[in-house]
């Protein structure tokens, strides 16, 4: 599941990483993992979990989409509208 670095992310210096699990991602800014979004199923759909590991905070994401790899970058969309960032 290669996940490319969005642009809104690469201009504030920060990246996307496969964590060991082969499903996990996790959103590295300063050189430290942020967020991790997983993808879960949902309804023969998937949606994306989403949680800050510095204090483990869930954040919504209330949307489902047609594969894992759709769910993370749909995830990933979800976490810039969150964070407001452009």
């Amino acid at each position: 599941m290669p996940v490319q670095t969005p642009e809104w992310l690469a201009r504030r210096g920060g990246s996307v990483k496969l964590g060991s699990d082969g499903q996990t991602c996790f959103v590295i800014l300063d050189s430290k993992p942020s967020y991790a979004l997983t993808p879960v199923p949902v309804g023969g759909k998937f949606s994306c979990y989403t949680r800050q590991t510095i204090n483990g905070r869930r954040m919504d994401c209330p949307r489902t989409w047609t594969s894992a790899d759709d769910a993370i970058r749909g995830g990933l969309e979800e976490l810039r509208k969150q964070l407001g960032w452009e």
